[in-house]
């Protein structure tokens, strides 16, 4: 790039990038990185993660390098860089062999600013060679809570990149994740950075995602309701435990006129491929995924995440849910949970090959997930006290906004532990779950019959209440660990040391219930709350419309997602400014110089055709 820009952070920030000044913590990191310091960076999904190490990059002489673990991810990003003028490149498996000599010789001979690598090709000889032959200026790795083994998703070959420091000991090193408890944070500085390398940890909170759980009935009619609802024609992900819920749930949601498409691993590559091309390139898709998918997703308008399965820790949800409005436009995420997630993610845990150790933290992440599910206060309070952030309730949650009602159940839970313990003493074995609610609800089936519990004391004592409810209760207490469900022998119910003082009445057991009306008057508001951030009127909404029309035929031209020729939040400051010529362009917020001129002349005509 030329030599001009290379006078201060701020000068390529607001010529290249067109962005008038930095966000939270990007001036200080961009300022130690320069300086050839080691840093650690802690940002969340959206918070500006990539200019922490672009801008240093393009300050530093030499070659940037970045890890990235998605080939999809560098093709977008390196398109990106394209479009801003600046000389980027990546080298993976998707390039044949005369393109992959040809990013190569740019790399050698000083043309390229930055390189995007799979950790896989960086590791081996021939990667290795090429950077012995090129002025490394940095080492960006990106998603290194990959490093971690007691992380959320450790890969092995990430565990191979000390050699960095090993082998280029002098070139600074910048780690860059989303999402890393103070153990993973521990190993990523151990393993990769230098002993005075710093930390910077910005504000895990994500104020324009409103978090929201819902009692699972029917999951699939719920999401199909919270979508029609609430974003009919919105970008979003939804993630599904296995494979064939994916796709069954895609084909439920393409069944009733939604756009929806399946992604695991089980498909094919060319289809998973082009999947992902249509949900990146295309407004309104529907990604339906295992965790297979998402991890460094860069599409900014994805204005919703649901999840129709427990995620198995705080770390995957946080991660999961960010892929969510990284425009800073109001986004959602939004979960349908019940007790069939907390036996299926325990059993997960047992069945694991791991060590017992790991065993015990998988077990303690899924207790504070479930803590997160369970919360009758604001969930973003413990959202970011998870991550050792305080702060106050935010008014933006489920919870905030449609405080549940606390009611003290111990009589009733009494009644619960007391059937699991007299089936089991009746009988001599345990029962599961339905067949204990129905002796608590005086239902004389066979089963019940046979076993003689329809003459047990508690035999009907909970007539009262509905089977969904004795179901929720139920939750709460495995939830508290007052009742274990043994997942490995067909998912019997017992009791626990802790059940024992709930009999005697020395602990009390508060349930969670939502207030009646709940679900109507949050239909009622939470459409309104969850839309873009900023009102356009009549006009201005049609000119937006126009704007994304013309933005999709750009990006058809260059072979690029929409979102890398201009995100939403900057066609609507367009729409709102309706700049009259390409300086009054140029000062909009996500308008660069090399952007202004190649589509200045365009969009003005095109907003003076609405005028």
């Amino acid at each position: 790039m030329p030599e001009s820009h290379r006078a201060s952070p701020e000068a390529l920030l607001q010529e290249v990038w067109g962005y008038p000044s930095f966000r939270g913590m990007q001036q200080p990191i961009i300022e130690h990185v320069v300086g050839g310091g080691d840093a650690l960076v802690l940002m969340p999904t959206g918070g500006g993660k990539s200019l922490c190490f672009q801008i240093p990059a393009l300050l530093r002489p030499g070659l940037g390098v970045v890890v990235s673990p998605l080939i999809a991810l560098m093709q977008d990003q390196v398109a990106a860089l394209h479009e801003l003028g600046l000389r980027a490149a990546f080298l993976n498996s998707s390039l044949d062999a005369a393109a992959a000599r040809q990013v190569q010789a740019q790399a050698r001979a000083g043309e390229l600013d930055l390189l995007y690598m799979a950790p896989e090709r960086l590791l081996s000889e021939s990667g290795q060679r090429l950077l012995d032959n090129c002025r490394l200026a940095l080492f960006a790795i990106d998603e290194a809570h990959c490093v971690s083994q007691w992380g959320h998703d450790f890969r092995p070959e990430y565990g191979q990149l000390e050699i960095l420091r090993e082998r280029w000991p002098d070139v600074p090193r910048v780690a860059l994740t989303a999402t890393a408890d103070i153990p993973t944070r521990r190993e990523i500085a151990q393993r990769l950075l230098r002993e005075d390398a710093r930390a910077f940890v910005s504000s895990f909170d994500r104020p324009n995602i409103r978090y929201r759980v819902v009692e699972k009935r029917d999951g699939r009619a719920q999401l199909l309701q919270f979508i029609r609802e609430e974003h009919e024609g919105d970008c979003g992900v939804v993630y599904a435990l296995s494979r064939s819920s994916v796709e069954q749930v895609a084909e439920y949601l393409a069944g009733h006129g939604m756009r929806a498409l399946p992604y695991h691993a089980g498909l094919g590559s060319e289809t998973r491929a082009r999947h992902l091309r249509r949900f990146l390139d295309e407004d309104g898709v529907v990604m339906v995924a295992t965790i297979a998918f998402g991890m460094g997703i860069d599409k900014p308008d994805v204005r919703f995440v649901a999840h129709l399965d427990m995620p198995r820790s705080i770390e995957g949800y946080f991660q999961e849910t960010g892929r969510a409005g990284r425009d800073g436009l109001a986004a959602q995420a939004w979960m349908a949970y019940g007790l069939a997630d907390v036996v299926q993610q325990r059993r997960l845990i047992e069945l694991g090959e791991a060590d017992e150790a790991h065993k015990r933290l998988s077990s303690a992440k899924l207790d504070a997930m479930l803590a997160l599910a369970e919360a009758a206060d604001c969930r973003r309070v413990r959202l970011l006290a998870y991550f050792g952030e305080s702060s106050q309730p935010c008014g933006n949650c489920d919870n905030c906004l449609h405080p549940p009602e606390l009611v003290d159940a111990t009589e009733a839970a009494q009644k619960l532990l007391s059937t699991i313990y007299r089936c089991r003493q009746a009988s001599g074995i345990s029962f599961a779950a339905t067949h204990v609610i129905d002796v608590l609800r005086g239902k004389s089936g066979d089963k019940v019959q046979r076993f003689g519990h329809d003459r047990l004391s508690t035999f009907g004592i909970g007539a009262d209440w509905s089977e969904q409810d004795w179901r929720v209760l139920l939750r709460q207490l495995v939830a508290q660990h007052l009742v274990e469900v043994d997942s490995m022998h067909y998912n019997v119910l017992r009791l626990t040391e802790a059940s024992r003082e709930v009999l005697r009445g020395a602990r009390q057991v508060m349930l969670r219930r939502q207030a009646p009306g709940v679900a109507r008057r949050r239909r009622a508001t939470s459409a309104s709350g969850t839309r873009a951030a900023v009102a356009l009127d009549a006009a201005d909404t049609q000119l937006f419309e126009a704007l994304r029309a013309w933005r999709s035929e750009v990006a058809r031209d260059h072979g690029v997602p929409a979102y890398v020729v201009f995100p939403d939040a900057t066609l609507q400051a367009i729409a709102m400014a309706r700049p009259a010529d390409l300086e009054q362009l140029r000062s909009i917020s996500g308008v660069g110089d090399k952007k202004r001129d190649t589509y200045g002349p365009a969009l003005v005509r095109l907003i003076a055709e609405h005028a």
